[in-house]
């Protein structure tokens, strides 16, 4: 038999991880004004995924509520709303996480309502692009700043085609994990081929005094050398590698705003796995970079 006990020194996190995985995944669900019924079975996934906390407060409730909406159609979206304002009503007991922890939490389980039913709707785009304008306090934190510099790109010309919402679906897969086995086959199947792009951080803030900072790719600005020493004589320290002390990861310019992961290997990539771990690299493109420092001149 699998010991458990370890569980009574987790539960408090694991309870309100899960609560802002829930509140996420309820806006995602909801954020098109649809309700279906494959949305609903990752609904009932997540109830049957935390079982174990349903003697701790509210989540009888939240299940109990959740099994009402799957067997009330007519009434869904109302008791979607009501499971949202639940959630929130909770938040004041959630002490483990904080703010910021917490809303990152809640953008994960948004885009995995979104993606719940394997269709990414221009409705729902439009909508998570006015949350990630009313939570810029989280630039610089992962996901927000690479999701929130994809969605810029994609809706930059008012227009979502076919290769932008793919690469949508992949993005979203990448820290989205499907319950339903034919909604997940659904989206594999529909990102295959399809490059993961990652983005910089749009509208970077930059503190330079005491940073770590460390470039990869080449700069048409600069050598290397350059570069670093006027880094150094902003206060801001100068280092070839990545490493968890690593404060802003600098792309040189490839003459390509959706810059992937691959063209720029190994340090990009380990920038991204100590960012999943929470580390807060903030990774930049040169232009950025050369914008602020030159106002800071």
């Amino acid at each position: 038999m699998e010991d458990l006990s370890y569980q009574r020194f987790t539960a408090k996190s694991e309870a309100d991880k899960a609560i802002n995985s829930l509140k996420g995944l309820l806006i995602g669900i909801a954020i098109d004004g649809i309700v279906d019924d494959d949305e609903l079975k990752e609904l009932d996934h997540w109830c049957k995924k935390h079982n174990n906390l349903i003697r701790r407060n509210h989540f009888k409730e939240f299940i109990i509520t959740i099994q009402g909406a799957i067997k009330e159609p007519e009434n869904r979206l109302e008791l979607i709303e009501d499971l949202t304002w639940l959630c929130q009503k909770y938040e004041n007991d959630n002490i483990y996480y904080n703010a910021v922890t917490s809303e990152l939490q809640i953008l994960q389980g948004i885009c995995h309502g979104i993606l719940a039913d394997g269709i990414i709707e221009d409705k729902e785009v439009f909508e998570l692009s006015k949350w990630l304008d009313a939570h810029t306090h989280l630039t610089s934190y992962y996901p927000y700043d690479e999701i929130k510099s994809l969605i810029l790109s994609i809706l930059a010309d008012g227009i979502i085609d076919d290769d932008e919402r793919k690469r949508l679906f992949a993005y979203f897969n990448e820290f989205v994990n499907i319950s339903d086995e034919k909604i997940a086959k659904k989206v594999e199947d529909e990102i295959i081929g399809v490059p993961i792009q990652g983005v910089c951080t749009s509208d970077p803030e930059i503190d330079f005094d005491g940073k770590t900072f460390c470039l990869t790719g080449l700069s048409k600005r600069g050598t290397r050398k350059e570069i670093g020493e006027r880094i150094t004589n902003q206060g801001g320290i100068f280092k070839n590698t990545v490493s968890g002390n690593t404060d802003y990861l600098i792309v040189g310019n490839n003459d390509n705003p959706c810059w992937a992961f691959a063209c720029y290997g190994r340090k990009v990539e380990t920038a991204i796995n100590l960012r999943k771990k929470g580390k807060s690299i903030v990774i930049i493109h040169e232009y950025d970079f050369w914008d602020i420092l030159e106002d800071l001149e």
